[in-house]
């Protein structure tokens, strides 16, 4: 996938694994490792960074024509588990190419009546390290793809870290991707 693109403008950009928002400036040279998600994790002489989608014009025309956002699946009808599960695969890990659910970070999700006649969702995740400063990021990104779908009023993530996660909550799908079978 590596792509190199000098930047058309400063970009905000989310420091890797650390979590700290910084701001790359024009003209810096990034390379494309990983598109997912929406977001891309770009390489910089200074380490790895996630570009979120709203910045992704920051690398130029060409690259938002390979990686901006493209129509995402539109999940009708009730909101139910099955929905709420789909929409979280949509989510990424910027080091790792496999969503958040093949992972086997989302241990919990429960829906409940909302005020406003919508549903809530509470959803229960954790990080593949402990020190990961992503986490509020990756979290965000899942908040934002639950309360997309039709039908949900609000949605909380929150980080847990019992049970610590181990590569063995890969999921079957996750293993062949990351060429562990």
């Amino acid at each position: 996938m590596s792509s190199a693109y000098q930047l058309v403008r400063d970009c905000a950009a989310t420091l890797i694994p650390a979590g700290d928002v910084v701001v790359l400036e024009k003209g810096t040279e990034v390379t494309v490792t990983q598109a997912l998600g929406g977001s891309v994790t770009v390489r910089t002489p200074m380490g790895l960074f996630r570009i979120a989608p709203a910045d992704i014009e920051a690398l130029g025309p060409e690259a938002v024509s390979q990686y901006g956002r493209k129509d995402e699946t539109v999940i009708s009808g009730p909101v139910n588990q099955e929905a709420l599960w789909e929409a979280l695969k949509g989510c990424f890990d910027p080091e790792i190419p496999v969503n958040i659910v093949d992972l086997g970070l989302i241990y919990h999700l429960e829906l409940s009546p909302g005020e406003r006649g919508g549903q809530k969702v509470a959803a229960k995740m954790t990080l593949t390290a402990q020190g990961c400063g992503m986490g509020p990021v990756i979290a965000a990104d899942a908040k934002s793809k639950m309360e997309a779908l039709p039908g949900v009023e609000s949605a909380e993530v929150e980080i847990v870290w019992d049970p610590v996660w181990n590569p063995r909550m890969i999921s079957e799908a996750g293993r062949k991707q990351l060429g562990l079978e």
